[in-house]
C-alpha cells in the first residue's frame, strides 16, 4: 500500500481546496442555519468531475478509484461535513449502485446524468422500523405483468427531496429472506413516488435528509438493478464502499477541527504565553494528530483493498468505526481548546462537533461495525 499522494490525488486536493474556499466556506454557516441544501453548488461540483468519481469515462465519469475518492471527500469535509456527506452519498450509494450492478442500458441511461451533476442521486434502504435490521423492511414490490407495484416508506434518505433518481431496496419475497429483496432505480416524477418529511437535524444540516414515500408506485421490470432477489447482497457490497465514504468524511471533519484548534492554540494567550505552550493543550493536540493519522492509515488500507478487488468488509468496518469515533473525540477536544469561544457559532469547531456525531451513526452505527468486525475475526 502506497501512502504517498499520487499526482491525481494532489490535483484533486488542490482543486477541491480552491473550490471550497471560493464556493463553500463563505456560505456554509448560512446553509447550516437555514438547513439549506445548495443544489447549485452540487451541480458545480459535477462540472468538476466530483460527482462521478468512480464512473468510467465511457459514461461521462472521472474513472478514478478509492484513493482519489478518499481525497475528495476528506478535503470537502475539512470545510463542511454536510457537503462532504452529500457528495459521498451521491457517489458511493446511488451512482455506485447503478455503476456496479446496472446493465449497459441502465448505465448509459442514468450514469452520464449523475456523473455530470445534471441529476442528483438518492439511495433508500432504511425504514422507521429497520435501521440495522434491514431484512425486516416493510416496503414491498408486487409483480403485476411487466410492472412492479411498490408501497411503503423509506426514512433518513440523503437527497430525499432533491434527488432526481433513487435506488431503492424493497421486499419482493418473504420477510427475513436475504434473497427476498430487490433493488429498483426509480426516477423522480414517477406516479406514486414522492418526498415526505424533511428531518430537522443536530448536524449535517445542509445535507438534505427526508422520507421517500411509495403509494402504488408502478415501475417497469427494466428498472430492476441486477436480478430479482439480489438487492440485499448488492446493498451489503455497496455499504462496504460506503464505510470508506464515512471514514473519509470523519477524517475530513477531524482534520478541520484539529487544524482550527492548532491555529487557535498558537494565537490565544493566557498567563503571558500562548496556550499551545501548556502541556495540557500540547498533549491534547498530540493525541488528536496521532489518532487522525491512525484513522487515515486504516482508511487508506481499506481503499487500497477496494481498488484491488480484495474482500475488505472487516477493514472497511474498522476504518469507519475508528475514524468516526476519532472525529467525535477530536472535535470535542477542539471545542475544549477554544474554551467559551468553542461554544459559539463565531468559530467553526462547534459545527465540526455537531457534524461529527452523524459519522458514528450513518451507514451502520459504531456498534454494528464492532459486530461486523467481531464476526470476521471469530469466523
Amino acid at each position: 500500500m502506497n501512502v504517498e499522494l499520487t499526482e491525481n490525488q494532489k490535483m484533486i486536493a488542490q482543486m477541491v481546496r480552491d473550490f471550497g474556499e471560493r464556493e463553500i466556506r463563505p456560505n456554509f454557516m448560512d446553509w447550516d442555519e437555514r438547513q439549506y441544501f445548495p443544489l447549485e453548488t452540487m451541480k458545480k461540483m459535477g462540472e468538476l468531475g466530483l460527482l462521478g468519481i468512480f464512473v468510467s469515462e465511457k459514461y461521462g465519469g472521472s474513472g478514478f478509484g478509492y484513493y482519489e475518492y478518499y481525497t475528495a471527500i476528506s478535503e470537502i469535509a475539512k470545510i463542511c461535513g454536510s457537503i462532504g456527506l452529500s457528495v459521498a452519498a451521491h457517489n458511493s450509494l446511488c451512482t455506485g449502485h447503478i455503476n456496479y450492478f446496472g446493465n449497459e442500458e441502465q448505465k448509459n441511461k442514468w450514469l452520464p446524468k449523475l456523473a455530470s451533476g445534471e441529476w442528483i442521486g438518492a439511495w433508500g434502504l432504511t425504514e422507521s422500523n429497520t435501521g440495522s435490521d434491514a431484512l425486516r423492511m416493510k416496503t414491498t414490490a408486487v409483480k403485476d405483468g411487466n410492472e412492479w407495484v411498490i408501497n411503503g416508506t423509506k426514512n433518513w434518505i440523503t437527497h430525499g427531496i432533491s434527488g432526481d433518481i433513487a435506488v431503492v431496496l424493497v421486499r419482493t419475497g418473504d420477510l427475513l429472506d436475504s434473497r427476498g429483496i430487490t433493488a429498483f432505480a426509480i426516477e423522480r416524477g414517477t406516479p406514486g413516488f414522492k418526498a415526505g418529511k424533511k428531518e430537522n437535524k443536530l448536524g449535517m444540516r445542509a445535507s438534505e435528509t427526508a422520507e421517500l414515500i411509495f403509494d402504488n408506485c408502478r415501475v417497469s421490470q427494466e428498472n430492476v438493478l441486477g436480478e430479482v432477489g439480489e438487492g440485499f447482497i448488492q446493498a451489503m457490497k455497496v455499504l462496504d464502499g460506503g464505510r470508506i465514504s464515512i471514514a473519509a468524511l470523519s477524517i475530513g471533519i477531524a482534520k478541520g477541527a484539529y487544524e482550527a484548534a492548532l491555529k487557535y492554540s498558537k494565537e490565544r494567550e493566557q498567563f503571558g504565553k500562548s496556550i499551545a505552550n501548556f502541556q495540557a493543550i500540547a498533549f491534547k493536540l498530540a493525541d488528536m494528530a496521532t489518532e487522525i493519522e491512525a484513522a487515515e492509515l486504516l482508511t487508506l488500507q481499506a481503499a487500497d483493498m477496494k481498488n484491488r478487488g480484495i474482500e475488505m468488509t472487516k477493514e472497511s468496518a474498522m476504518a469507519k468505526y475508528f475514524a468516526s469515533e476519532v472525529a467525535v473525540k477530536v472535535s470535542t477536544d477542539a471545542v475544549q481548546i477554544f474554551g467559551g469561544y468553542g461554544y459559539t457559532k463565531d468559530f467553526p469547531v462547534e459545527k465540526f462537533y455537531r457534524d461529527s456525531k452523524l459519522c458514528t451513526i450513518g451507514e451502520g452505527t459504531s456498534e454494528i461495525q464492532k459486530l461486523v468486525i467481531s464476526r470476521k475475526i471469530l469466523s
